[in-house]
């Protein structure tokens, strides 16, 4: 049995005497007073805008605030539970008080990753954490080692992608109370699976937030982001604001004993300072935690910023992967023809840019990019292993950015769908997969959010406007049939249905994504245990075919021959020997001048391989 905190200088912090020292930075406010149920107290103030107060009247449970300059009254901004959604009160919780049964966890290596992306109110009809835990055993089943959850940090309202979150430490009441995660947590943990949570740290949601009005220092003068100004990482007092991000992701790693974290568009954080944020954070983490546990952190990074990749004697310096948009977008365009927005980047030639992801990592390494209006996007990346790309075909935001919210199965054609989960799930990066999408739901997946009154107008208003530009929502009276993002409706659409999974269309569809995680799990990862693959070679065949070779550790061979476009590739030879770990169609002899539309083969070459 263990029990597990995080000690830190913000919130409120239970001490061994049963006192509560709260700690605030607010150095732009004179006065602050602790407000409880039976009153306020004054809190004491230093030279570098810190107020504090150690206490007996606050004990676990207890009610707070904050108010600043005897005017307004104010949440925590790092407490650990809102009871009462973002405008109310904090609560006092004994982290302590819960009880882990996890002691011998130390997670597992990143090469065992087979990553299952939730949003936690909309992957079950009950939307709570403990709605999620009752389908661990079916998340086992199908072959996931990752749970990763969008971020659950409190947010304003009643529902909410999660990344308009306003309290960073705390979980969102919706979903339940800390310990109902950390229960989640704990049962994830007995049954193999890891647990990662998206973080945000290059903004707050615009509702529930009042940093601004005694702490304008955690705001940048000179940086902005699409959502407003960016955090303050490198200007005057940033040395604050950078503990308190950096104190909040050992503070999940630590007392929710999360086994990584997914930091969401770093490209929004602006950060002129050396070493950046990004960095000083992955240091700090390595440090802190140790060695004795698997710890992985994770970047979605529009930028393509290879140099967070990098590895150092083969260990994983600061991140060990990046999600791999070039993947999604050159797989997309192949399997649906679009070439409408950054689809635009991949249109030209969708098979190569898939080709270089498979051999190099990004498809755009430094590269002009059109999408961009020119500008170079991206770093060399062929020199890192295939372990740093996070591949997937779909995600939260490939399909709740689209108008509608569609799925790829609805997008594209069964045979193009299925060779790309097979190319995807057996391929050496470890892959991802969006809440549904192993049963083939066609349910869509909706941007919705829940603020007050003033602002969903705007919200609705914008999300409109962002697709005038393109030559489908001309027409205002189509671009008004864009859903809602603040209509309940918007949010009960995107909620999976679990009722129909038993349709046997979607049986299929489980049925096949569980045989290739299993192949995946008795083939490949003893591979991947041998230290990562290194791509060996790729060619282009015809069309959209093309051949692709990695080398494990042990000698072993994987090769790829697939041709993914709707017609067959004809006047090939068959370039491929060794034994066939899976094909979408029946295995074309070798030699034979013909693939099929929409196929896919996995060959293993164990000729080689150390005994």
């Amino acid at each position: 049995m263990t029990r597990r905190e995080h000690s830190m200088p913000f919130g409120a912090q239970l001490q061994e005497d049963g006192r509560v020292r709260f700690g605030l930075w607010a150095p732009a406010a004179d006065q602050v007073d602790l407000c409880l149920d039976g009153g306020s107290l004054s809190m004491a103030a230093n030279e570098t805008g810190w107020f504090e107060l150690v206490t007996k009247a606050a004990p676990p449970g207890s009610r707070y605030a904050f108010r600043i300059d005897e005017r307004t009254i104010v949440p925590d901004p790092a407490s650990r539970f809102q009871p009462e959604d973002v405008h109310g009160p904090s609560e006092v919780i004994d982290p302590r008080a819960y009880v882990w049964e996890d002691g011998h966890w130390r997670g597992r290596p990143w090469t065992d990753s087979v990553i299952y992306e939730l949003h936690v109110g909309t992957f079950t009809e009950a939307g709570d954490f403990a709605a999620v835990a009752e389908k661990l055993d079916y998340l086992v089943d199908l072959g996931v080692t990752v749970l990763e959850l969008m971020p659950v940090a409190d947010f304003p309202g009643r529902y909410n992608w999660g990344y308009d979150g306003a309290f960073l430490f705390a979980p969102d009441s919706r979903y339940g109370r800390p310990e109902a995660l950390k229960s989640l947590i704990d049962a994830a943990h007995a049954r193999g699976l890891m647990v990662f949570v998206d973080v945000v740290y290059n903004h707050f949601g615009p509702e529930g937030n009042y940093l601004h009005l005694y702490a304008p220092q955690f705001f940048s003068q000179h940086h902005h982001t699409p959502w407003g100004a960016a955090i303050n990482f490198d200007g005057e007092d940033c040395e604050e604001v950078r503990r308190f991000f950096i104190h909040n992701a050992l503070y999940w790693l630590i007392e929710y004993h999360l086994d990584g974290l997914r930091l969401d568009a770093v490209h929004a954080i602006m950060d002129d300072s050396e070493p950046d944020i990004l960095v000083e954070l992955a240091e700090t983490v390595r440090r802190e935690i140790g060695p004795e546990r698997h710890v992985h952190l994770l970047l979605e990074n529009e930028d393509n910023g290879a140099h967070y990749l990098r590895r150092k004697e083969r260990n994983v310096a600061w991140y060990e992967a990046q999600w791999n948009d070039d993947v999604h977008h050159a797989l997309h365009v192949l399997l649906t023809g679009e070439d409408q927005g950054y689809y635009i980047d991949f249109a030209d030639d969708p098979s190569m840019h898939l080709g270089r992801c498979l051999a190099e990592g990004f498809a755009w390494q430094g590269e002009p990019s059109p999408w961009r209006q020119n500008a170079r996007r991206g770093e060399p990346s062929s020199d890192l292993p295939p372990d740093a790309f996070i591949a997937f075909l779909q995600n939260h935001d490939q399909i709740g950015n689209r108008a509608f919210g569609e799925r790829i199965g609805v997008l594209a054609a069964t045979e193009a769908v299925r060779a790309a989960t097979a190319l995807l799930l057996l391929a050496p990066s470890p892959p991802l997969l969006f809440m549904g999408q192993e049963w083939g739901t066609t349910r869509p997946y909706l941007f919705f959010c829940d603020f007050e009154e003033s602002l969903k107008e705007e919200v609705a208003r914008g999300r409109r406007e962002e697709f005038s530009r393109f030559p489908q929502f001309a027409d205002p009276a189509r671009r008004n049939s864009i859903p809602d993002p603040t209509a309940d409706t918007t949010f009960e659409a995107s909620r999976l249905d679990w009722h129909v999974m038993e349709a046997p269309v979607h049986q299929e569809w489980l049925a096949l994504h569980r045989t290739l995680l299993r192949l995946r799990h008795s083939e490949l990862l003893p591979l991947l245990g041998h230290g990562p693959a290194q791509h060996t070679g790729l060619n282009r065949l015809a069309g959209s075919a093309l051949t692709a070779g990695w080398q494990f550790g042990n000698g072993t061979r994987l090769v790829l021959l697939a041709n993914l476009c709707s017609v067959p590739c004809t006047g090939v030879e068959h370039p491929v020997t060794g034994r066939l770990l899976y094909g979408t169609h029946p295995c074309p002899q070798h030699g034979e001048a013909s693939l099929p539309p929409w196929s896919v083969f996995w060959y293993l070459n164990e000729e080689t391989a150390l005994v």
